[in-house]
């Protein structure tokens, strides 16, 4: 079973948010509580909203797209068409509308499966559930319609809800003090004290710590990605200092040479940093199916970090 954005142990620890889910899944025909349920029901989801934009419409749009830009190029190649620019360019038009319309098709889908009634209703209840103040520990960016970077805030975001006050303790009479006659007085003895009402039990199931090297990575997640992009740099700038040097006679020139070494050292660090960050990225991945595992036994699973939530969404991709 997959983390989940919330379970129904923490749907249920507050029955006010409970009721509300509950009718949110009556209305829409599915059990929000049902962990097992809503799991199938998001990768049935997620798989179809996913097969809008494979399918061969998708291709046609986006190749006719290409070669609707690229026409003019290479219409005046075609021999046939070389004596004639204006005859040469003019496919160009009708390409770009087939692409036009046949990309817009493709969102037109993609937005129905988004909204479906069923994703509209989850939703809500994720809305509900922040509302009562339960931690959701991740929305995946293709719930609410963001790209795949997870960026933005998406076709069709959770919505938001006015907080809900935690339930407030209520009055219960104390008891009543015998009088001198050895009656129940009726007035001057002690105010009424006040009971909280009974708070959910705490969860038996511990959520497991997150370990160093997840914090490690969680650190490294958005570090580095430059050292191949400086590295070619420092190889163009060494090729051409010793280029100008060798044909202008200038010696200073060749002291950009340096540069290739450099540029070496440069691919080394980088290689370095991606071994480091590919394994600590396996023992992130890790650290989220332990989490998986506490939620589905019944633990309350914090909301996640930015850089596990990318990681979840790009596991989902």
């Amino acid at each position: 079973m997959e983390l989940l954005p919330v379970n129904a142990a923490a749907l249920s620890a507050d029955p006010r948010a409970a009721e509300a889910i509950r009718a949110v899944g009556a209305s829409h025909g599915i059990d929000y509580a049902d962990d097992v349920a809503v799991t199938a029901m998001l990768a049935q989801r997620r798989q179809a909203l996913q097969a809008t934009q494979r399918g061969p419409l998708t291709w046609l749009g986006g190749s006719a797209l290409i070669l609707g830009v690229v026409w003019p190029f290479l219409g005046p190649m075609v021999p046939a068409l070389a004596g004639d620019p204006i005859l040469a360019a003019a496919p160009a038009g009708p390409l770009l509308i087939v692409a036009i319309a046949a990309l817009t098709l493709v969102r037109v889908r993609w937005k129905r499966e988004l909204l479906h009634p069923m994703l509209v209703g989850y939703r809500e209840t994720l809305g509900i559930a922040r509302a009562h103040g339960i931690p959701v520990t991740h929305i995946p960016a293709w719930l609410e319609g963001r790209s795949s970077t997870g960026g933005g805030k998406g076709t069709a975001p959770v919505p938001t809800y006015p907080p809900v006050r935690p339930t407030a303790p209520r009055a219960t009479p104390a008891p009543a003090t015998p009088d001198r006659d050895g009656g129940a007085a009726d007035g001057g003895g002690p105010a009424p004290h006040t009971t909280a009402e009974p708070s959910a039990p705490a969860p038996v199931v511990p959520v497991p710590p997150k370990p160093s090297k997840v914090e490690d990575y969680e650190r490294m997640a958005d570090v580095g990605g430059w050292h191949n992009e400086t590295g070619c740099l420092l190889i163009v700038a060494g090729v051409i200092g010793s280029g100008w040097a060798y044909t202008d006679g200038s010696p200073i020139g060749y002291g950009t040479a340096l540069l290739i070494p450099l540029a070496v050292w440069v691919w080394l660090a980088g290689s370095r940093q991606g071994d480091e960050k590919h394994e600590l990225r396996e023992e992130a991945l890790k650290y989220v199916k332990e989490l998986q595992a506490a939620q589905a036994a019944g633990a309350h699973v914090p909301e996640l970090s930015p850089q596990l939530r990318a990681l979840l969404d790009d596991d989902h991709q």
